[in-house]
């Protein structure tokens, strides 16, 4: 019998105070698109955990694949000239599907501690070149890239960044690529033009000889899933290019098939010189996350850099590299990423924009297998709730209590499903979708915020 939740255990992103009046929600098994939990209540995850449990849960060839290594050796470090037989194939495999000129990998435990990675590579690249000055990293607003001091630095807004107090330097905020907020009377295609200038302004403003790169998420995650114009990322890869700035592609919930390619980059046409990647390179199944770096960037540090100060115990893991591999092997095998773009994407994009027409609706965006729309008070004058209204988290509980599972970002609802849906699961989802808003609705009527 387990004991009860609040008794011992610390849960992240949680209010513990608040969650101690109710009892937590415990998940104890899974498969393919849905979880149960301890009460034996069934719910369609309609978030693949936390926009990682890709190929879905309970596939056979990953526990196979992380029972047969724990067999042969269950781990060894890759520190000081030693290497482990999955963490070497794992390199050679991801040159398979990352963009042609990433051809090294450094591997760590999540995707906060790729983007501390990134910061470290950046550094030592600039200070080989000559240029120890170039220090700055830019990023977006409402971005999120990790949680680790640092990663934390670089998103957020600007409030949240001076609340935490966190003791970290050369690290700049520019406006984020969001055109229901910010594209005005703009059409798409130069709202995306005058998002990427203001790169271009806070490098100025900073100096180019002073700002070392800037990091982006292809579509901004945890933000609220995002999806910037298409012009955007062009402009973005010609501003970095004529600065010289480093530019980083935050894959981690983009990333191994989300929007349909294997990599965002790959779908908005931009080359980045490094990449940082977590979450669906395992599904999720066991934790592991690296960097993938450029041959420019690469080059340098094996050339020049001598030894390459950085590293966690597990970088590397053998288990964790076997069950990527299987990982990767299977979405190939699948035609996953094949589906995602021509097949189960477009069909989730028809369905979803069917929820357009509700009143609660303002806007709606999609991009693959990622989806959200945005919260109002009237859908005719696009009258926004409050910040305070907390709407979006009212609606996420009413969701779970549907039966289905959703993430809220303010006032926008996103959904990241397993890339196995099938059609008849995604009308099922959409079906639990509709009713949660109905329900949402009609509760703040009886609350007079409508």
């Amino acid at each position: 019998m387990m004991c009860p939740d609040r008794s011992h255990f610390l849960h992240p992103f949680t209010d513990e105070k608040a969650l101690s009046q109710k009892d937590a929600r415990v998940i104890t098994r899974g498969k393919g698109i849905y979880i149960w939990d301890a009460k034996g209540r069934k719910l369609l995850d309609a978030m693949s955990g936390v926009a990682c449990v890709n190929v879905g849960y309970g596939r056979q060839e990953l526990i196979d694949a992380a029972r047969t290594q724990l067999e042969e050796l269950s781990f060894y470090s890759n520190f000081s000239g030693s290497s482990v037989v999955p963490a070497v194939n794992l390199a050679d495999l991801l040159c398979e599907v990352t963009p042609p000129a990433i051809n090294h990998f450094f591997f760590t435990n999540s995707g906060s501690e790729a983007t501390d990675t990134v910061l470290r590579m950046v550094r030592r690249y600039w200070e080989l070149a000559g240029q120890p000055q170039k220090k700055i990293i830019i990023s977006c607003q409402n971005s999120i890239h990790g949680s680790t001091v640092f990663a934390a630095a670089l998103g957020g807004t600007e409030e949240v960044r001076q609340r935490r107090d966190l003791p970290v330097t050369h690290t700049e905020l520019i406006g984020q690529p969001y055109y229901f907020c910010y594209g005005n009377a703009l059409a798409p295609e130069l709202f995306g033009i005058r998002a990427a200038l203001w790169l271009e302004q806070q490098i100025l403003k900073s100096g180019p000889d002073k700002v070392a790169a800037f990091i982006g998420e292809p579509v901004q995650g945890g933000g609220g899933f995002i999806v910037p114009p298409a012009s955007y990322w062009p402009e973005i890869q010609r501003i970095c290019e004529k600065y010289d700035v480093l530019l980083v592609s935050d894959e981690v919930v983009c990333g191994f098939g989300r929007l349909g390619t294997w990599f965002g980059c790959g779908h908005f046409g931009f080359r980045p010189d490094l990449i940082t990647f977590g979450k669906g390179v395992t599904s999720g199944y066991i934790p592991l996350g690296g960097v993938g770096v450029s041959d420019r960037v690469a080059e340098s540090l094996i050339d020049r850099g001598g030894v390459f100060d950085h590293g966690f115990s597990c970088s590397g893991h053998p288990v964790a590299c076997a069950v990527a591999i299987a990982n990767i092997r299977l979405m190939q095998r699948d035609g996953l990423i094949r589906r995602v773009a021509e097949e189960s994407g477009p069909f989730l994009r028809k369905r979803f924009l069917e929820l357009k027409d509700h009143p609660l609706v303002g806007a709606i965006e999609t991009c693959g297998m990622t989806a959200a729309l945005v919260l109002v008070k009237n859908a005719q004058s696009g009258q926004l709730f409050d910040v305070d209204s907390k709407v979006g988290k009212l609606c996420r509980d009413i969701c779970f209590d549907e039966g289905i599972v959703v993430q809220a970002a303010g006032s926008r609802m996103m959904i990241a499903p397993p890339l196995v849906i099938s059609f008849a699961e995604i009308d099922e989802m959409i079906g639990l979708i509709k009713n949660g808003l109905d329900r949402t609705y009609h509760d703040l009527q009886k609350r007079n915020m409508l």
